[in-house]
Parts: C-alpha cells; sequence; structure tokens
C-alpha cells in the first residue's frame, strides 16, 4: 500500500500490528485462533488487539488536540506510564490551550 493511500487512522501502526490485523482478519476475528497462532493466552491477544483499538482512536483525537493525542500515543506505546500521562492531560485541560 503507498503512503499516499494508507487511512489516517492507520499511520501510527507499526510493521507488527499491520501482521497482527492481516493475522487476525485471516483467522475471521477468531481471538481464540489468534492466541494458538501466536502461543499465548487470550487476555494477551485481547490486551494486543484493546492497544490497536486505542491508537485507532488516538489517531481520531488528532486533529482536535494534537498534545493530548501525542501523549496518549506515548503512553498506549509504553513510553510513559499511564498515570504520567493522565497528569500531564489533566494540566494541560486547565491551561485550556487550544491547537
Amino acid at each position: 500500500m503507498s503512503l499516499e493511500i494508507i487511512p489516517e487512522w492507520m499511520v501510527n501502526f507499526e510493521d507488527e500490528d499491520v501482521t497482527f490485523i492481516k493475522k487476525f482478519l485471516r483467522a475471521s476475528g477468531s481471538l481464540k485462533e489468534m492466541a494458538r497462532q501466536y502461543g499465548v493466552t487470550y487476555p494477551t491477544v485481547r490486551l494486543r488487539l484493546d492497544k490497536l483499538i486505542q491508537k485507532i482512536q488516538i489517531s481520531e483525537d488528532t486533529a482536535n488536540e494534537p498534545y493530548i493525542a501525542l501523549i496518549k500515543r506515548l503512553a498506549v506505546s509504553e513510553k510513559v506510564d499511564f498515570d504520567t500521562a493522565k497528569i500531564l492531560i489533566a494540566e494541560y485541560k486547565k491551561l485550556g490551550v487550544r491547537a
């Protein structure tokens, strides 16, 4: 897929995210089958899927609040812990700053 036609919600996906989505579709959305393929537990696959869903939701927030979207991306990718992300977002909202 060329860069010009990648949907906005996929821009922040890593190669491994795209591979996961492809396998998920081939497994007809079966998390049980995904767990078998990856050799992990169902909850582990569910967590991975939840992180991808979060990435999609974050991409939808980017246009309105790019700073908040950045903090959320950092939290989802575990570069910033969740509590710190919540504090940064809360303080940013107190300032009433708009992009």
